[in-house]
């Protein structure tokens, strides 16, 4: 399985599920060019000079405002983009996988694709100087993870979903555009189907697709977490330097 697998390419005709996912992606497309459309004209919206993303004392810096949310969100969203192609293209990855699991795993890793260049446009287009403003490609390191083991890649997909919601979730009361906050809005929920189907492949037909792990029972409300909580977790995945001095 090769990373040029378009979304078009997969057909629903699995499951329901499957089926579900598919749309929301595809929904994520034409959002994409919505966002990009998004501009820096609104000086509102705009952190200082002093806070634009950039490299600060030789080390990227993720910046503060909006700018600096949507660049913290386009570096989770390409560990998980990176995480997806490397399990897309394991060379036992149609042997290690049931037909079900290898149908989700593609939707999800088209998805993450589509995320990462849905930020990668968006930011292009906003940031004053994206030549020098615009987070670089990251490296990352999955440590002794078997992408032929097949509980081993999932749990780590089910850590890396439930992680991204939780950030999104944290990091939405930190924008003060409306049109950015509608859009994080609409990714964390496909973000957030993708972490129940993750877990109903790990335990089919289970409550734990909203599991009291990350839905609180008394509010109903999923887990939230700030960017100086997630960042740590993240860092365990990223080898690229950065820092993000100005998110809380």
């Amino acid at each position: 399985m090769k990373n040029e697998v378009k979304v078009e390419e997969v057909k629903p005709s699995f499951t329901n599920r499957r089926s579900f996912l598919k749309l929301s992606g595809l929904t994520l497309v034409g959002t994409s060019l919505l966002l990009a459309g998004c501009n820096n004209d609104d000086d509102n919206n705009n952190p200082p000079d002093s806070q634009l993303p950039g490299i600060r004392n030789g080390v990227f810096d993720l910046g503060g405002g909006d700018f600096g949310v949507l660049t913290y969100a386009y570096a989770l969203e390409q560990l998980e983009a990176d995480f997806y192609t490397k399990v897309v293209n394991a060379a036992g990855f149609t042997t290690t996988f049931t037909a079900e699991d290898q149908a989700v795993l593609i939707d999800l890793f088209n998805h993450e694709v589509i995320h990462r260049e849905f930020f990668k446009a968006a930011l292009t287009a906003a940031l004053p100087s994206p030549s020098t403003q615009l987070l670089p490609t990251l490296a990352f390191s999955y440590g002794t993870l078997n992408f032929g083991n097949r509980d081993q890649v999932l749990a780590t997909a089910k850590a890396l979903e439930d992680t991204g919601v939780s950030a999104y979730n944290g990091a939405g009361k930190l924008l003060t555009s409306p049109d950015y906050l509608l859009l994080a809005g609409k990714i964390v929920s496909v973000e957030a189907r993708h972490a129940s189907a993750i877990r109903s492949l790990i335990n089919p037909n289970s409550k734990d697709f909203a599991g009291d792990d990350v839905v609180n029972t008394t509010t109903g409300l999923d887990v939230m977490k700030s960017p100086s909580q997630v960042i740590p977790i993240a860092s365990g995945f990223i080898t690229t330097d950065f820092t993000a001095q100005f998110l809380p």
